[in-house]
């Protein structure tokens, strides 16, 4: 299966306890990254995909965990990120925990093949039920029991606090994801837009944003921030040019630092992995 690693020589597999470990887990990826706690660097990345562009099996994804030699060490922390198009963002002050099936549910088809799980948002003030595939679950809480999987929702969420609004006033993010995509728009501190879209080409996604800006009455000089599976000067980029002058890459937040062998590796691809430590 194709793979990919980066890891500094200062890495040393021995010293783990001292290390803190960030996975993001997909049928169509698993991949993590290693921080040095002690001087607050990423030092190792690693990243597995299928076969053809297809999902991996839950044979597969169990076997990766089971033989990767940095997987199966203890850490001092454990970070764990799952992307998934099914979510539902319901105010606090009418949230019902009781009920999270329901209003799961009232939104998305297929439930019974999903288990729901909760993350607590604080800008705004929410809390986000999303569903992720039985097999994923039951393989990440086989390997680790006490994790919390966030949302991929939670993760941008924080980057946008760290970083959004010193882009200014309005502040207008696309994650792209293999088979969809999220568009979040604030407006200072107020959410004002955030849904997933599915898509099978690039014109889904320039319509869809298109759709959004003419229906919000964005103007097209707003910039646009990339995330995700999207690269400079890709379709994607060079279509979005043509429309919206501002088209950029977001970087990863927080108070961490990169070795030298991350200088060439497009950080945003990643930017829920690399972020998601600052999500404490």
């Amino acid at each position: 299966m194709p793979f990919l690693e980066l890891f500094d020589e200062t890495l040393d597999i021995n010293s783990t306890e001292n290390y803190d470990l960030s996975i993001q887990a997909g049928m169509d990826v698993l991949s993590y990254t290693v921080i040095d706690s002690v001087r607050s660097k990423y030092i190792l990345f690693r990243s597995f995909t299928p076969e053809s562009y297809r999902n991996f099996t839950p044979e597969q994804l169990d076997e990766i965990i089971t033989r990767d030699d940095f997987l199966r060490r203890k850490y001092r922390k454990v970070h764990l990120v799952v992307p998934s198009a099914k979510s539902t963002l319901i105010p606090a002050p009418l949230y019902d925990p009781a009920r999270k099936e329901d209003y799961f549910s009232f939104n998305h088809s297929g439930a019974e093949n999903s288990v729901i799980l909760t993350n607590r948002i604080t800008e705004p003030d929410s809390y986000l039920l999303f569903g992720i595939s039985r097999p994923v679950s039951e393989i990440v809480s086989a390997h680790y029991p006490q994790i919390l999987p966030l949302h991929h929702l939670k993760v941008l969420f924080e980057h946008i606090k760290y970083t959004g609004k010193a882009h200014g006033n309005l502040y207008i993010h696309a994650h792209i994801e293999s088979d969809f995509f999220n568009l979040i728009i604030f407006s200072g501190s107020s959410l004002k837009f955030c849904n997933s879209f599915i898509y099978r080409n690039v014109s889904d996604i320039l319509y869809h944003i298109l759709n959004v800006f003419k229906s919000m009455d964005i103007r097209q000089e707003e910039a646009v921030t990339l995330s995700g599976n999207a690269e400079r000067y890709d379709d994607l980029f060079s279509s979005l040019s043509m429309y919206i002058r501002g088209v950029k890459f977001a970087e990863p937040a927080g108070s961490f630092s990169f070795s030298y062998v991350f200088n060439e590796m497009p950080l945003h691809r990643y930017l829920n992995l690399f972020t998601i430590a600052a999500c404490e």
